[in-house]
């Protein structure tokens, strides 16, 4: 359907063959590469399906490793400890990702996408390796994610029930949008069932 190369437009992964991408104004797919390098570090925090941490380093060296490369001078390691807390994990911090179960892992991949403060998080199919338990707590995390830090969160889905919980649904078929419709009560994560 495009849903991956859509996020991927959105996060200044791909460049668009025609049409424009803006942001806050700005059509990114303008820019050259030294400014999307810039936009995806200020502005974007990407959260992927295979959470693609670093298996030599705790789920707080992977977070410490993220803010670093974002020039974060403050302390590294109390930042990512607030981070792994916001996300239920800092219990876990001294922890390996194979010491992690799926669900944690995804979790300190939020975190980890977390570290450069972005004002949108991009996510695609955080829960699709993961048991519906699992998911479900996943999704907790991106709710409040949304609800407590503010970042516009966008979720990439096959799963149709996730979308009772945003604000705006978009449907994609064949790289075409075929709906876009609001949520007049979007539902909590405990609500969602599939």
């Amino acid at each position: 359907a495009g849903k991956t190369t859509t996020l991927n437009l959105i996060g200044g992964l791909d460049k668009p063959t025609s049409g424009r991408i803006l942001i806050e104004g700005e059509d990114i797919a303008r820019y050259n590469q030294d400014r999307l390098a810039d936009y995806r570090r200020r502005k974007v925090g990407f959260v992927f399906q295979f959470f693609n941490l670093i298996p030599t380093l705790s789920a707080a060296e992977n977070i410490e490793f993220a803010l670093a490369l974002n020039n974060h001078a403050r302390d590294l390691h109390g930042r990512a400890l607030e981070l792994l807390s916001l996300v239920g994990l800092r219990e876990r911090a001294d922890h390996f990702p194979a010491q992690l179960s799926g669900g944690e892992q995804q979790r300190v991949a939020i975190a980890r996408a977390l570290a450069n403060e972005p004002s949108v998080l991009l996510c695609d199919e955080p829960t699709g390796s993961l048991d519906y338990a699992t998911g479900k707590l996943v999704l907790e995390v991106l709710e409040r994610v949304n609800r407590e830090l503010g970042t516009i969160t966008a979720v990439i889905t096959h799963n149709v029930a996730i979308a009772g919980m945003a604000d705006r649904v978009i449907r994609l078929r064949s790289g075409e949008i075929v709906e876009v419709r609001r949520n007049e009560r979007k539902a909590s994560p405990e609500e969602v069932v599939w």
